[in-house]
C-alpha cells in the first residue's frame, strides 16, 4: 500500500517562497506519476504539476516559472519549490501517485483527481499580502 505523507506548508508573504515535500513508502516498482495538487477555499481541485519516472515534468499556466517539481529517488521524497508565491495561491495542496507514467494529458496542463489512486492528507499553504 502507497503512502504519502506532505509538509513544509505554512504562512508567507506575497512573493516569497516555500518548498513543499511529500515522503512516499511502500512502492518498490520504478514506473511512477507524482502530483501536487491544490484546493483553495470554496473550490473545486486543481492540478499544479506532475512528475514521472521518466523525468517528464508538467505545469498548470498558472505556476510555470515559479513553481519546481522534483523527486528524489533514492529518498523516495517529492517537493514542490514555490517561489514568487501570490495571494491565489493560497490552498491545501495534496500530494498524489500513480503507478505508471504520467497520462498524456497533463502535458497539456490537464489533470483528473482520478488519475491518481494514492493521496497524502494535504499541507495548508497560505500566501498574505
Amino acid at each position: 500500500q502507497v503512502q504519502l505523507a506532505e509538509s513544509g506548508g505554512g504562512s508567507v508573504q506575497a512573493g516569497e517562497s516555500l518548498r513543499l515535500s511529500c515522503a512516499a513508502s511502500g512502492y518498490t516498482g520504478s514506473n511512477y506519476c507524482m502530483g501536487w495538487l491544490r484546493q483553495a477555499p470554496g473550490k473545486g481541485r486543481e492540478g499544479v504539476a506532475s512528475i514521472d519516472s521518466d523525468g517528464s515534468d508538467n505545469y498548470a499556466d498558472s505556476v510555470k516559472g515559479r513553481f519546481t517539481i522534483s523527486v528524489d529517488n533514492a529518498k523516495h521524497v517529492l517537493y514542490l519549490e514555490m517561489n514568487s508565491l501570490k495571494l491565489e495561491d493560497t490552498a491545501m495542496y495534496y500530494c498524489a501517485a500513480e503507478l505508471f507514467l504520467c497520462p498524456a494529458m497533463h502535458a497539456l496542463g490537464r489533470w483528473r483527481e482520478n488519475d491518481f489512486p494514492y493521496w497524502g492528507q494535504g499541507t495548508q499553504v497560505t500566501v498574505s499580502s
